[in-house]
């Protein structure tokens, strides 16, 4: 199987809004734009996979089974306006917070890259030509560890951390996009043959 490009995508504050810890389905609200993003990856051929971070579920705020009703629901909003995820890869893990079997040091939490890696085990994805759009530092540096390009987005936590945090930064992002579609058309326009 020839291995594919992927743009994997933070889930709260880049694809929908950030509200906090989402515990219900009805809480998850695509961005303005997120569905037109995701029509362009498929349309492109390109994987379009999340990856999330979801420490609410060590944290005790909500169980893996709510967790798999949001996500459900993202994946029907998108259905709905007629756009596609090829994945949906989650850490429900915290090193310090909960209780075990949630609370460890784990591969896959973000900055670390296991649900990268797992996605493109999964899916035969190319890492090297693929990117991660995220609103903050640790989505940034989860793409590193892949060698994967990096977009940091204006939505979410990404305007705060860009411009009063970016002296802090551990990596550059490789561009600042406005919202999740003007980073997918970024990605678009600059992807490898």
């Amino acid at each position: 199987m020839i291995s594919r490009p992927a743009v994997f995508i933070d889930r709260d504050g880049t694809l929908t809004e950030e509200v906090g810890y989402v515990n219900h389905p009805k809480r998850l609200r695509l961005l303005p734009r997120s569905a037109e993003a995701i029509r362009r990856l498929n349309d492109a051929g390109l994987a379009a996979i999340v990856v999330t971070n979801q420490a609410g579920v060590a944290r005790g705020y909500f169980s893996e089974d709510v967790l798999g009703a949001v996500n459900a629901a993202l994946v029907a909003q998108l259905k709905g306006e007629g756009a596609r995820l090829d994945g949906v890869y989650v850490c429900p893990h915290h090193p310090t917070e909960g209780a075990p079997p949630y609370r460890m040091v784990c591969e896959c939490r973000k900055p670390r890259p296991g649900l990268l890696l797992r996605a493109a085990a999964d899916h035969g994805l190319d890492l090297s030509r693929s990117a991660l759009v995220g609103d903050k530092p640790s989505d940034l540096l989860a793409a590193q560890a892949v060698g994967a390009r990096c977009v940091l987005v204006l939505t979410g936590y990404g305007l705060g951390e860009w411009e009063y945090r970016r002296g802090t930064f551990p990596v550059e992002p490789d561009h600042v996009a406005e919202d999740l579609l003007d980073a997918v058309d970024w990605v678009i326009a600059r992807r490898p043959a």
